[in-house]
């Protein structure tokens, strides 16, 4: 579907003038160089090899070849006007083995990236682990197990040493749902796998991960800022009976209360561990380590969730049904940024979370190179707009929202969808790696420009 090209913003002055304006990446996504410098395999590595389970075959071996190109990357988020830059650390890089032997050629690469940032004046957003767990860590049972999650706090004190003498501002985790839900049950991520006991294991030794990498960072850091990173959505019943309205309690439990209620002190939810029916592995003082008190949450907004009942597979029975009338990414994503609004006040009034960021909000669509070499995407730009107004909608109304992250600063390896489906506000060549800014790049480079003139004018 074309939509007509219109501007949506006309006023985010409700921002506060400290707003951060960055953009996001993950490393297995970008990097490539998967064997270079001592990287060993990751579970990511291993899926994508793994015929059938990823579009077109495609790989992250290359991906957008980040690992050589960085300098340029880096370059390009300057040119943006980028007061931040989220990237994660490859886990695969820094502890490619399960001995914890430390690999110091991967500690450099993310040592010059730091620096480089620095010198531009884009603040660094790290996030320990967006998915890349090692193969070798996998193979003693991955994040099913409890050794996982305390190999995971011992990798997080090896990076906070190396670079928390200049990284404020971390994340622990990213999407946890993807990991434990997509990853374990569903089977459509890394590793795989289709158990609902390995699931929710994964989930919780996820949190006491989590929970021991903020006592590592606690430890080294002691000014840093520390939050994890949720992809939360709005579920609506897809009609007012009541089986549509249980199907919704059971989805908004699956995708939202079961990922925030722990980490923010209310346990478990009890109707979800219920439904699931399967005991989970609580050791004395796990609890607290899991909720230990944070400095943001990391909200990653995508899409609503509208559903109705399914009891013909396992729990949690619900299904997403596609909403009447509404416009989709080339994900097949419905776009609805009142979702976005909605999310944010929920984290206040109801979580009473003090500290937001968006850490990731952005779209894929069809881009198309022009005959002149630009890649004008209409479409993502209005996405683009559509989503910080309703940012600004939100704190107009109390949401304590500090930045937004547009997802992705390049084109990359979008899992197991390969690299058909594009979210960069920088385009890809594969083929060549040349980067072309896209209209949506510079719009938000407009928009971000002209809110911190906005912000001195005003001071």
């Amino acid at each position: 579907m074309t939509i007509p090209e219109r501007h949506f913003v006309n006023d985010l002055s409700a921002l506060p003038d400290d707003f951060v304006w960055g953009a996001a990446t993950a490393a297995y996504q970008i990097e490539g160089a998967v064997d270079e410098d001592g990287r060993a395999p990751s579970i990511w590595d291993t899926f994508s090899h793994t015929p059938g389970k990823v579009d077109n075959g495609d790989t992250g071996d290359v991906a957008c070849d980040h690992y050589h190109r960085w300098p340029e990357d880096l370059g390009i988020a300057g040119q943006l006007g980028l007061d931040a830059y989220r990237f994660s650390i490859a886990w695969p890089r820094i502890v490619p083995q399960a001995d914890g032997r430390v690999n110091q050629a991967g500690l450099d690469f993310y040592d010059r990236l730091t620096d480089s940032l620095l010198e531009k004046g884009i603040t660094p957003f790290p996030t320990l682990y967006h998915w890349d767990l090692p193969q070798a860590q996998q193979d003693r049972g991955g994040w099913p197990v409890r050794e996982t999650a305390e190999r995971f706090g011992e990798y997080a004190e090896v990076v906070a040493g190396a670079l928390g003498d200049r990284i404020t501002n971390w994340a622990t985790l990213n999407e946890p749902l993807c990991s434990a839900w997509i990853g374990h049950l569903d089977g459509n991520m890394a590793p795989g796998l289709k158990d609902l006991t390995a699931a929710v294991r994964a989930s919780y030794h996820l949190h006491l991960g989590h929970g021991l990498a903020v006592q590592a960072l606690r430890a080294a850091i002691p000014n840093a800022s520390i939050g994890i990173v949720n992809n939360l959505s709005p579920v609506h019943p897809a009609t007012d009976s009541e089986g549509d309205r249980l199907a919704a309690q059971r989805g908004d439990g699956h995708i939202n209360r079961w990922w925030l209620d722990p980490i923010l002190g209310r346990g478990y939810p009890q109707d979800m561990v219920e439904l699931y029916g399967v005991e989970l592995p609580v050791r004395d003082g796990d609890l607290e380590l899991i909720s230990a008190p944070l400095d943001w949450i990391g909200l990653n907004y995508y899409f609503r969730q509208i559903v109705t009942g399914d009891t013909t597979g396992p729990a949690p029975h619900f299904r997403q049904v596609p909403g009447p009338n509404v416009e989709h990414t080339a994900m097949d994503w419905e776009v609805h940024g009142p979702g976005l609004e909605q999310l944010l006040l929920r984290l206040t009034d109801d979580y009473g979370v003090q500290k937001i960021y968006v850490t990731e909000n952005g779209s894929a669509y069809q881009d198309v190179v022009g005959a002149d070499g630009s890649v004008h995407d209409p479409e993502r730009t209005e996405y683009l707009e559509q989503h910080l107004a309703a940012c600004a909608r939100a704190v107009s109304k109390g949401a304590p929202l500090a930045g937004y992250f547009a997802w992705s600063l390049l084109d990359n390896f979008e899992w197991a969808y390969g690299y058909d489906k594009r979210f960069g506000l920088v385009h890809v060549d594969y083929k060549t790696q040349q980067r072309t800014v896209k209209t949506s790049g510079r719009r938000y480079a407009e928009l971000a420009a002209a809110h911190r003139l906005r912000g001195r004018r005003a001071a």
